[in-house]
């Protein structure tokens, strides 16, 4: 069973890997910082390996990067399934041993125990993917970075909208997929009660309200980032309550092969997935999947480590720099998804759509006007709450109405 997973993932994960390409189009920098690269060596501190998908979309970032800055992969060091304890520490204090000038881990748990040692080792450059303690830390050589996912979640959305009202359009809903007041169910399986995943799940839901605003949310946390059959079976637990969508932020292909065993029997019920292309285990449940594009980040940290820079404090990006994307549209997607997928994206980027409009939610019945992190920065202004600004990590931890948690 688990190499038949595993093969489902890898074969998503080359999909995945060709529009990853497309979407960096990075020119090459080889040449005098190729020769530098040569003899500059990168860790590489990873929470899971090449079968789990957040991990696998790091791994391909790094060496799609290096390649296009001239650093041998030969010297990349790698540490896999580093979990987020004082393992991490013994990681990059052994990176540090074998001359790593720059040292990237890319789980929000390593966070405390790369700052430590970034602490003890000022010559070398430490980042903690999603993290939010760099600038505060009063450390140069500690630094945090992550991409505006929420953009592209807010895209699957529209996806996942235009599939409801489609739905709803064409009779195919029972009065089981509605809750009392007439809202359309959609659920959502989240690792960890997170600002990360609250987030991404509110910019997820606001983005279906765009396209169809008569809906409600439910989710469910496995307290895993990745767990096969705790996502599978979260999956199975918002179907059996009515959700037609089931979108997700969890690493594994679990929820996306649940929903498409039910589509399979004859439940309404479509996926929305994440990382990476889900259809080779969905193939007609899957419309699409938010997804990263870390090689734009790389190639950016790499430079400056070449160039002898200072890496930025806090780095964050999305569809303005190709950072963020949406795989590939699924078969069942409905007719005009693609023409307005495209219209939102350019929306995003020129500035006229702002996934997190506060006109566009209440919380409490309320609209909300103010939301200020602990340093004081005011995180909304000019009518929307500016995530990823301040800090590169997520830190949007409002629950909008609209959406239940269930556990």
């Amino acid at each position: 069973m688990k190499k038949r997973v595993v093969a489902a993932l890898m074969a998503g994960i080359m999909v995945f890997g060709v529009a990853g390409c497309e979407a960096g189009g990075a020119e090459s920098t080889i040449g005098a910082e190729g020769e530098k690269g040569n003899s500059i060596k990168i860790g590489a501190i990873l929470v899971g390996d090449e079968n789990e998908g957040y991990t696998y979309a790091h791994i391909e970032g790094i060496k799609k990067a290096a390649a296009a800055t001239g650093i041998a992969e030969d010297n990349i060091i790698w540490k896999y399934s580093v979990p987020e304890d004082e393992s991490c520490e013994t990681a990059a204090k052994d990176l540090v041993d074998q001359g790593c000038s720059a040292i990237f881990s890319n789980s929000y748990g390593h966070q405390s125990f790369m700052q430590q040692v970034a602490s003890e080792y000022p010559d070398v450059s430490f980042v903690a993917m999603t993290g939010d303690t760099a600038a505060a830390s009063g450390l140069d050589n500690f630094s945090n970075a992550f991409t505006k996912i929420y953009e592209s979640r807010y895209v699957s959305g529209v996806v996942a909208g235009m599939k409801v009202a489609e739905l709803v359009a064409d009779n195919k809903l029972g009065a089981e997929n509605y809750d009392a007041n007439g809202n359309v169910l959609i659920g959502y399986v989240g690792a960890y009660p997170y600002a990360e995943v609250v987030s991404g799940y509110t910019a997820f839901f606001l983005g279906v309200q765009s396209v169809y605003q008569n809906v409600s949310m439910e989710v469910t946390y496995t307290n895993s980032w990745f767990d096969i059959t705790a996502e599978g079976e979260a999956a199975n637990a918002l179907m059996a309550d009515g959700c037609v969508i089931i979108g997700q932020h969890a690493d594994s292909t679990g929820a996306p092969s649940a929903v498409q065993a039910a589509l399979d029997s004859g439940k309404v019920a479509y996926s929305v997935g994440y990382n990476v292309d889900m259809l080779n285990v969905a193939p007609t449940a899957a419309l699409t999947s938010a997804t990263n594009n870390w090689s734009v980040y790389y190639k950016h940290a790499f430079e400056q480590v070449l160039s002898g820079s200072r890496i930025d404090t806090d780095w964050a990006e999305g569809y303005s720099e190709d950072a963020v994307a949406i795989t590939t549209l699924g078969p069942s997607v409905a007719e005009g998804t693609a023409d307005k997928v495209s219209e939102v994206i350019s929306g995003i980027k020129d500035g006229s759509i702002h996934v997190f409009d506060t006109s566009k939610f209440t919380v409490g019945g309320d609209q909300v006007s103010t939301f200020a992190l602990p340093d004081g920065y005011e995180c909304i202004s000019d009518g929307y709450f500016h995530e990823s600004e301040h800090v590169a990590a997520p830190c949007f931890s409002l629950r909008i109405d609209g959406i239940k948690e269930l556990n």
